[in-house]
């Protein structure tokens, strides 16, 4: 059996994180929601953002906040769909204290992971890419960064899908062995 990775990208207010979690409950699968946004870390208006998003999830969804080791809880969910609502928020926040290589190569190894231990996984991701040049040295960097983990995680993914306007588009669809 090969692993399940869905890959949900869009912009912002696109509805890939509604899309998402309709596919994990679609999956019937327990599912284990993994909240990237360092809550400690959230303003005001960020807050009210993650309020909306646990509101949304069923109560018998397990949600982790503020852990950022992939590889670990991949390893700690067996039986599990592991949803993790966004991979741009986790590399912000790896982005503090590792460097590009370092966050890509961390990242590559969890899917690996995820991979031979057959753990399904739906990953939400922004695409950053498609709009204006930002006008900073850092956010451009940033922009790159996403980018690249972006064609990173949609080479692995049996399934990508670009949402617009609340509306899917896929991509890419492998069949499952």
């Amino acid at each position: 059996m090969s692993t399940l990775l869905q890959f949900i990208l869009g912009g912002s207010r696109s509805g890939k994180s509604r899309r998402a979690e309709a596919l994990a409950i679609q999956s019937s699968l327990p599912v284990v929601y993994i909240a990237t946004c360092a809550t400690t870390l959230a303003d005001p208006e960020m807050q009210e953002r993650i309020e909306q998003h646990r509101g949304r999830r069923p109560a018998s969804w397990k949600t982790i906040e503020n852990r950022f080791d992939l590889k670990k809880l991949i390893a700690a969910h067996d039986g599990a769909l592991l949803l993790l609502d966004c991979l741009t928020l986790w590399l912000s926040f790896r982005q503090m204290s590792a460097k590009d290589s370092e966050i890509l190569a961390e990242l590559e190894e969890a899917l690996r992971h995820a991979r031979e231990l057959e753990r399904p996984l739906i990953f939400v991701s922004n695409e950053i890419g498609t709009g204006l040049v930002p006008a900073s040295a850092e956010a451009r960097h940033f922009r790159d960064l996403v980018g690249t983990a972006n064609q990173l995680v949609a080479s692995r993914a049996t399934r990508v899908e670009l949402m617009v306007a609340g509306l899917p588009l896929v991509l890419k669809e492998e069949a499952q062995s």
